[in-house]
C-alpha cells in the first residue's frame, strides 16, 4: 500500500485520477459531494486535530493505526475514501495476475468472491465499509468495518473497499444499496488492486 505523508505538517485532499463524468456508474453530482465536500471535510478536520496529538509527521496509515476518538474518525475516513476513489478507472475491470490467482484460491471463483463481498456489504448495519484484505498468513479475507473502521487496525493489509455510507450512493441509487454494490464492479481498476499487494 502506498504511504501517504503529510506535506509541511498537513495532509492534502487527494486529486481524483480520472474525470468524474467518465465512470458512468457514479454521477458527477455524487463525486462533487462525496469527494469535494465529505472527504474535504474529513481532511480539514484531521489537519486541525493533528497538532498536539503526538502523531504529527506520521504517515496517514500510522495515524489511523494509533489515533483514537475524533482524530481516528477523521483520519480513518481520509484513508478509506482515498483508497476508495483511487481504485476506480475506465479500464482493467476484470481481475488479472496475482490478485486473480489469490481470489480464485481463497474464494473458489471470481463470482463467488463478488457474491460474498456484495452480501457482506448489503448486510452491514448502518454506515461503514466492506474490505478485501490480505492477512498475515497471506490469505484474502473480507471484513465489515463500521463507521471509519479500517483493516489496518487489525493488522490486515487493505486492498479493495466499497463505501456503504449512504452519502456514497444515495443521489444515484437512493435506498438500493445492493444495486450500488453490484454496479461498482464495472469501474474497479484491478491493476490498482494488484499493485496494492
Amino acid at each position: 500500500m502506498k504511504e501517504i505523508l503529510p506535506i509541511n505538517g498537513s495532509f492534502e485532499l487527494m486529486t481524483l485520477p480520472y474525470e468524474t463524468e467518465t465512470l458512468g456508474v457514479i454521477s458527477g453530482n455524487t463525486f462533487t459531494f462525496h469527494h469535494g465536500k465529505h472527504l474535504k471535510a474529513y481532511v480539514d478536520n484531521m489537519n486541525k486535530m493533528l497538532p498536539g496529538s503526538g502523531l504529527e509527521g506520521l504517515s496517514l496509515t500510522e495515524v489511523v493505526r494509533k489515533a483514537e476518538g475524533g482524530l481516528f474518525n477523521n483520519a480513518g475516513q481520509v484513508l478509506n475514501h482515498t483508497m476508495y476513489f483511487e481504485q476506480f478507472g475506465t479500464a482493467n475491470h476484470e481481475p488479472e495476475g496475482k490478485i486473480k490467482d489469490l481470489i480464485t484460491r481463497d474464494f473458489g471463483s471470481i463470482d463467488a468472491f463478488r457474491k460474498e463481498f456484495e452480501q457482506k456489504g448489503a448486510t452491514l448495519f448502518g454506515s461503514g465499509w466492506i474490505w478485501l484484505s490480505l492477512n498475515a498468513e497471506g490469505k484474502l479475507v473480507i471484513t465489515q468495518e463500521a463507521n471509519a473502521g479500517n483493516p489496518v487496525r487489525s493488522g490486515l493489509q487493505p486492498l479493495l473497499t466499497f463505501d456503504v455510507w449512504e452519502h456514497a450512493y444515495y443521489l444515484d441509487f437512493q435506498n438500493r444499496r445492493t444495486d450500488y454494490l453490484s454496479a461498482l464492479w464495472q469501474i474497479v481498476d484491478w491493476k490498482v488492486i494488484d499493485h496494492r499487494l
